[in-house]
């Protein structure tokens, strides 16, 4: 990758409007995107995700193709929360262990959809069942991280895996996406194409709505976190910057679209910030928000936005 393709992707409008919304926070200016329409565009983001893989899905004939894409992801929700935890305990203490864990094991929606915006804005392939890949990845961290939690204190009540579990697999972003890859599937090439101005031709502007206000509220978490919080920043960049890097070597040894790779580079290296904390709150209430949150969504979230996403596609490129 020359610099001129560098430079072109620190200019994605997706990363500049991200970038617009740190610099509005840091203005304290008065520039917000009403919370009702937040939401709204994290759903419709999902939905036209997850119908396009599922239409993706429908054209791909390489059974052995999707079960070797499931199993890298599956074992990165198993391995990647139990060696961040036994990184962190010590530090952090067993239930802030086992919420940063959880965090990083798992996925981050908004960052895999940016990913896959790059991949498209830049005309590189990927196969559409990596968004099987994401949806499937949620949960399973969050079950390691109460085994890792459990097996380190067995004398304290910690909520029952079924109740957690039923939690992450109901949790909606995991049911919206799931379901719009299975409708996806279900409707025809001609079913799809009527609604294609919706979940194609809208989806970079409302992508670049949602990044502003992201942005927003990451400049609001970062300020003080940075301040107080050396330590945690100091585990927020490392975590996505090392994991990113080791899935990029792998990938240069495994028979994968250059975009498939990128994509497990991202899940890999990404947080989540949404399914995480909601089920933390539910199962291991001891672990501190303050934490895990702001590593998540204010550190290693931009990141990923700003300089992982062109880094961990250089690094293929290189290998």
């Amino acid at each position: 990758m020359n610099a001129h393709v560098i430079i072109d992707n620190l200019k994605n409008p997706a990363l500049l409007f991200f970038v617009l919304g740190l610099f509005s926070s840091v203005i304290k200016s008065d520039l917000k995107v009403p919370e009702s329409s937040s939401k709204f565009i994290a759903l419709y983001l999902l939905f036209a995700l997850g119908f396009k893989g599922g239409q993706e899905l429908t054209h791909n004939y390489l059974i052995e193709d999707i079960y070797q894409s499931f199993f890298i992801g599956i074992s990165l929700a198993l391995i990647i929360p139990c060696i961040v935890f036994l990184l962190t305990k010590h530090k952090l203490g067993i239930h802030n262990s086992t919420a940063v864990a959880a965090s990083y094991g798992s996925v981050s929606a908004v960052t895999f959809i940016t990913a896959v915006s790059f991949l498209e804005m830049n005309n590189i392939n990927y196969s559409g069942n990596m968004i099987a890949v994401m949806a499937l990845m949620e949960a399973p961290a969050i079950v390691v991280g109460l085994i890792m939690l459990n097996l380190c204190r067995k004398d304290e009540h910690v909520s029952s895996l079924t109740k957690v579990l039923k939690h992450a697999f109901t949790n909606s972003s995991v049911v919206l996406i799931l379901g719009s890859l299975l409708v996806g599937m279900l409707s025809s090439d001609q079913q799809a194409q009527g609604i294609k101005p919706f979940t194609t031709d809208l989806f970079v502007g409302f992508l670049c709505v949602f990044l502003l206000d992201m942005g927003i509220k990451c400049g609001s978490k970062i300020k003080s976190f940075l301040k107080n919080s050396v330590y945690y920043v100091f585990l927020a960049l490392l975590f996505p910057l090392l994991i990113g890097t080791i899935m990029a070597l792998i990938c240069s040894y495994i028979d994968i679209l250059k975009g498939d790779a990128l994509l497990f580079c991202i899940l890999g290296a990404s947080a989540s910030y949404i399914a995480v904390p909601a089920s933390m709150k539910l199962a291991v209430p001891k672990a501190d928000e303050g934490i895990f949150v702001p590593m998540a969504l204010a550190i290693t979230f931009p990141f990923n936005i700003c300089i992982g996403i062109p880094y961990y596609f250089f690094l293929i490129n290189a290998l």
